[in-house]
């Protein structure tokens, strides 16, 4: 091949690599509106921008981690969907088109906070409900519990059994510290 005919070929590799890498660039905005309608807000730029875009990051799960958000997790995916939402507040979508936008390639479980609509009440009732029903159900076991059973005597142990003495003996010391396992009179017995 001739020089003038690799530059051509270089040139002609060139501009379809750029032409792609626009037509990428260009795909989220198209991708965009055909999901989520025009733009609502008005575009972010700087230190605005990047604060929106972390908040709403902030709120989409990472479909690699689950359990992380999109700006918690340090994968690949994750940084792609914080900067294609970037891209997206940039143009002018609102927080709920841009959240909208991934819900539609990822469904709901996309949110780490559900709306609260359709199955999702579950999501944010069923935990109030476990905390009532296990209240209630403590509740009734205590109100079962016989009334003597705070005030019960310990159970009687066979002190003749020469096995379990030395045992009882060192509980006794230790556990209430009574010198030799011998409890202390009661107060009055052994005074003369």
């Amino acid at each position: 091949m001739t020089s003038p005919a690799r530059l051509a070929a270089f040139a002609l590799a060139a501009v379809s690599l750029a032409g792609g890498a626009a037509a990428q660039q260009a795909a989220p905005a198209a991708d965009a509106r055909a999901v989520v309608g025009a733009p609502r807000g008005r575009p972010l730029a700087g230190a605005e921008l990047d604060a929106v875009a972390h908040d709403v990051a902030a709120v989409l799960r990472c479909p690699v981690c689950q359990g992380l958000s999109v700006a918690d997790s340090p994968t690949d995916l994750a940084r792609n969907m914080k900067r294609q939402v970037g891209e997206l507040l940039a143009q002018g979508y609102d927080r709920e088109q841009v959240l909208a936008y991934f819900e539609s390639s990822y469904g709901e479980f996309v949110r780490l906070q559900p709306p609260l609509r359709g199955v999702n009440w579950l999501v944010w009732v069923a935990p109030v409900l476990g905390l009532l029903a296990g209240g209630f159900i403590i509740a009734r076991s205590l109100r079962r519990a016989p009334a003597n059973a705070a005030g019960a005597e310990p159970a009687a142990v066979d002190e003749a059994d020469d096995a379990l003495a030395p045992y009882v003996l060192r509980v006794r010391e230790m556990a209430y510290g009574w010198p030799g396992g011998d409890p202390p009179p009661p107060p009055g017995e052994g005074k003369a």
